[in-house]
């Protein structure tokens, strides 16, 4: 298992990754308008934006991009993982990285929380900040939390 910086060539794999994950993990806990809503956010235009700024790493088990995370300034964003890689602690992996990445430059990190993962952000120290509810298509709404975690120092 590596992480390394995604490049231009891998958005296509980033983009599958991200909406693999979505289309499948994100029904079980939201209507449809706000999983359209999320697939539509994490769209192509924005991902490729985010490789060519140097922000998004794929995790690789043998040559194979089984996840990928954001990590914008002091944010970790669009951290998905394949459905079939699942729960063999790809995420948490991918989460230390991005952590460890923005500790030894800031304080404090933030996240937007989906559903899914609010539990796992939870155990690992993260606490809410705010609340969000945005209307989506067919009158459905997402729901998210802003959640942050801080750099104890010793100090």
């Amino acid at each position: 298992m590596k992480i390394v910086r995604a490049e231009i060539p891998d958005f296509e794999s980033v983009k599958r990754i991200a909406q693999a994950t979505i289309r499948s993990v994100y029904p079980r806990y939201y209507p449809s308008g706000a999983v359209d809503f999320f697939a539509r956010h994490h769209s192509g235009e924005n991902i490729a934006r985010d490789i060519a700024a140097g922000k998004v790493y794929l995790l690789k088990v043998e040559d194979v991009d089984v996840g990928t995370v954001t990590v914008n300034e002091n944010e970790i964003a669009r951290l998905f993982v394949l459905p079939e890689y699942q729960h063999r602690g790809y995420g948490r992996s991918l989460m230390d990285f991005a952590e460890n990445m923005i500790f030894q430059a800031d304080t404090e990190i933030t996240l937007d929380a989906s559903l899914p993962a609010k539990q796992i952000y939870k155990k690992r120290g993260y606490v809410e900040v705010a609340y969000h509810t945005i209307r989506t298509e067919n009158g459905d709404f997402l729901c998210y939390d802003v959640m942050q975690k801080k750099r104890y120092s010793n100090a």
